[in-house]
């Protein structure tokens, strides 16, 4: 009886030491400031930083601001050679099935052909202002009304556009993966609205594919 008692009282012992090692083990991690549990903030660069999903992200909002810009540049528009012509942004629709805040792509593109110094824009504030006193929003104008609204402003040229989204998945037959292609095609128009013809369209088209593991996620 005696050995049996030391026995259980030896093995009640292990267990209440094992228990303090593990509180401690665990106390210690705590304590030290594990990595794993610490918040922490960094800057980064945006134009450089890891694109983590195949949907519209950072990097798509300033890449295509910048290349779309660059691409309006390149094409003189007709009768601005030796002037500097007023335009209206008058919004890119979002053709997606998401949330895209399409008016910050729009300002992107607007905002680096005005410091290049080729164009003028009417002011944001105007704009958007008379667009309220006409029981307008920009994403709901017809085209018609675009122009209207332009020719009242004072513009000479009118900047619109539209984002489109397709979306493709791998089909069910077996596979260790799961893939997806986000396609966007981002188009810009330039109207003159003297005469109401688009003088200049410009497209840039972007896929990315991801691929997740079925097994694990």
């Amino acid at each position: 009886m005696r050995t049996a008692n030391n026995k259980t009282a030896k093995g009640g012992r292990n267990m209440k030491n094992i228990s303090i090692i593990t509180i401690i083990a665990a106390t210690s991690i705590l304590m030290s400031g594990c990595a794993a549990f610490r918040f922490s903030v960094g800057e980064k660069d945006p134009t450089q930083a890891e694109t983590l999903t195949d949907s519209y992200d950072q990097r798509d909002l300033l890449n295509w601001g910048n290349q779309m810009a660059g691409a309006l540049m390149s094409s003189p528009l007709p009768g601005s050679q030796n002037e500097k012509p007023i335009m209206v942004a008058l919004g890119i629709e979002n053709r997606t099935r998401t949330h895209i805040d399409t008016r910050a792509l729009s300002d992107t593109i607007t905002t680096t052909l005005l410091n290049n110094g080729r164009f003028q824009f009417v002011n944001a504030d105007v704009r958007d202002k008379l667009l309220r006193e006409q029981g307008y929003q920009m994403q709901n104008c017809t085209p018609e009304t675009r122009v209207n609204i332009g020719r009242q402003l004072g513009a000479r040229y009118m900047l619109t556009g539209s984002l489109a989204e397709i979306t493709t998945e791998s089909g069910r037959e077996v596979r260790v993966s799961k893939q997806r292609d986000v396609y966007y095609q981002l188009t810009v128009n330039i109207t003159d609205l003297e005469t109401g013809l688009i003088v200049t369209t410009k497209q840039l088209d972007r896929l990315r594919r991801s691929s997740r593991p079925i097994i694990g996620w």
